[in-house]
Order: C-alpha cells, then sequence, then structure tokens
C-alpha cells in the first residue's frame, strides 16, 4: 500500500541551506509533525565530503566549498545540471533495510533512464547507477531514527570538468558521465523531473499527494 508524501522543490539553492532544511525536516519527521518528503534541487559548484571520505580523494576544491556532511561515501561534487534528490522517509518495519533502501533509489534512477532510452545498471560492489563504464548518478545516505535524509545526485548536463577537483567516491573523474553525453543531446534538468518522480513513488511505494515550490524556511511554516 502507497504511503502518503510530499514534494518540496526547492529549485536551485546553496547547499548550506538545502542541508539546513533536511535536518529541519529530519527532525520534524522522527516527531511525526510532517510527511515523508522528497526535496528536488540543484546546487551551485560544492564539494561533500561523507563519513567514508578519504582527504586523499579531495585533490583541488578550487572555488567551491567544501562541506562535510553525515551521508556515507566518499567525496563527491554537486552543481548545475545535476538533479539532487534528498528523501526524509520514515522508514516501516518492511523497509528497514539500508542496502534495499539504496537499491530502490537505484532503481528509480534506473527506470527513469529507461524513458530516455538510456541503459541503467548497476556495478557489483559499488553504489550508483552507471551506463556501461561511466557512472551518471551518486548515492549517499544516512539514516537516523529510521528516518533517511541525503539521497541521490544524477547527471543530467553536469560540466563533468568539475570532477576533475576530486576523485568521485575514489574512483577516477574519467568515469563520470551525464545524460546529455550519452544522449549525445542536450538535456533539461526540467525534462527529468516528472519521469524521476512517478518512478520514485512507484519503488519507494509512496503517493504524492502535496507539493511546494519555491522559497523554504522552516517544516513549522508550512
Amino acid at each position: 500500500m502507497s504511503r502518503p508524501a510530499r514534494i518540496i522543490d526547492l529549485g536551485t539553492r546553496d547547499y548550506a541551506e538545502a542541508w539546513r532544511v533536511q535536518l529541519e525536516l529530519l527532525a520534524a519527521r522522527q516527531r511525526d509533525e510532517v510527511p515523508d518528503t522528497l526535496l528536488l534541487v540543484e546546487h551551485p559548484h560544492v564539494l561533500t565530503l561523507g563519513r567514508g571520505a578519504r582527504r586523499e580523494n579531495l585533490l583541488a576544491s578550487a572555488d567551491m566549498p567544501v562541506f562535510e556532511v553525515e551521508r556515507g561515501g566518499d567525496v563527491t561534487y554537486h552543481g548545475p545540471g545535476q538533479l539532487c534528490g534528498y528523501p526524509i522517509l520514515y522508514l516501516r518495519e518492511d523497509e528497514r533495510d539500508v542496502h534495499l533502501y539504496l537499491r530502490r533509489l537505484e532503481e528509480a534512477v534506473i527506470r527513469t533512464l529507461a524513458e530516455f532510452a538510456i541503459e541503467g545498471d548497476r556495478q557489483p560492489g559499488l553504489t550508483g547507477v552507471w551506463v556501461g563504464a561511466h557512472k551518471l548518478a551518486s548515492l549517499g545516505v544516512a539514516v537516523r531514527r529510521w528516518v533517511t535524509l541525503h539521497g541521490f545526485a544524477l547527471n543530467v548536463c553536469t560540466d563533468l570538468e568539475r570532477f576533475s577537483a576530486i576523485n568521485p567516491c575514489g574512483l577516477s573523474a574519467s568515469v563520470m558521465g551525464s545524460m546529455t553525453g550519452v544522449l549525445g543531446r542536450p538535456v533539461a534538468v526540467a525534462e527529468v523531473r516528472a519521469p524521476l518522480l512517478r518512478h520514485f513513488a512507484t519503488v519507494l511505494g509512496r503517493c504524492w499527494v502535496e507539493e511546494e515550490r519555491g522559497d523554504r524556511r522552516s517544516p513549522r511554516e508550512t
């Protein structure tokens, strides 16, 4: 049975602000004050280091701020042309398997790519979604009292040169790819949004009952 959830589209938002919103919603969801929520956002150029990050994988931050966060995984890049999704979900008893949760996030992305005639797949032992030898989506999550935060980043029309500042998830920057690169034509983030939401709802067993856009100050103000 699908569970009600809402979408909050932050548009383009600094990483620090989106992270703050995640943490506020996490606390509110733990108190059962808000429903399950999926945050959608694009970030200005930024690097983030997860709990498993190795400093040697941060090669040159250049003009990009760096944040150490509570998600799993190593170092990654976020920027324009990349669709980030941060699910704030309360995992019910039948969902309390973090590995299964990650596989479901991957599956939602794989099904989304299929709508663009892109055959996404998984690589054994590696989290994320790949097309051949190129990684199109990165995942990193955290779970606090069975409420999730952080999530996935799908390279739609991302400037892949930015990944040269790091060894993304400990890999060579050359493995990173984008939907635009695979298709050989421009793809806009706006094109990907609707199919992603549809497949996320199906795979994660949620149904969208509300959507908010624009400025987002506090979960108590909704």
